[in-house]
C-alpha cells in the first residue's frame, strides 16, 4: 500500500498521473510533487519488501529537484523487476477537492502504464473529494493511495 500527500500553493505546477493538470495551484514538493505517481511507487516498492520511494529517492537529494516524477516511476519498475517481480494490477485513488480529474483519467492511466510497461487494464485510478472536509477539503493539499498487487516471476 502506497499514500503520498502534497500542499498545494499557487505558483507550482499540478502534475497528477504523469499529466500537468491546468489548476491556479500546483504541488509543493521536491520533484515535480505528481502525488498519485509518489503513492503507486510507495505501493509497488512496498510490496516487494524494496523501502520506499524516501529510501530510493531522497528528497535532500539535489540531483533530484524537480525531478519528473514518470522518471521516478520508471526506475521504480527497474528496481522491482530486478528483484523478480512483475505488476499484476494497481488500484489507486486521489482525493482532491478542485480541479475534478475524471476527465483526465483514461490519459493518465495511458500515460503511467506505458512508463511502467504494463497494460491500461492493469492500472486502476478513481478521484475522490473530502466533502470538503480536512486538508484537501479545504484547497490545502492533494493527497493518493495505491494497492498493487506482484508477482514473482522467479
Amino acid at each position: 500500500m502506497g499514500y503520498d500527500v502534497h500542499r498545494l500553493a499557487p505558483g507550482y505546477k499540478l502534475w497528477i498521473g504523469g499529466l500537468e493538470i491546468p489548476f491556479e495551484k500546483g504541488s509543493v514538493g521536491h520533484s515535480d510533487g505528481d502525488v498519485l505517481i509518489h503513492a503507486v511507487c510507495d505501493a509497488l516498492l512496498g510490496a516487494a519488501n524494496l523501502r520506499d520511494i524516501g529510501f530510493h529517492f531522497p528528497d535532500n537529494d539535489p540531483s533530484l529537484k524537480g525531478i519528473d516524477s514518470k522518471i521516478i516511476l520508471q526506475k521504480c519498475m527497474q528496481i522491482i523487476r530486478s528483484a523478480g517481480y512483475e505488476v499484476g494490477n494497481i488500484d489507486s485513488t486521489v482525493a482532491l477537492q478542485q480541479p475534478k480529474i475524471n476527465p483526465y483519467i483514461e490519459e493518465m492511466q495511458a500515460c503511467m502504464s506505458e512508463v511502467m510497461g504494463i497494460d491500461k487494464s492493469q492500472l486502476s485510478i478513481k478521484a475522490t473529494t473530502t466533502e470538503k472536509m480536512g486538508f484537501v477539503g479545504s484547497g490545502e493539499g492533494i493527497s493518493a493511495y495505491a494497492v498493487a498487487l506482484i508477482s514473482s516471476k522467479v
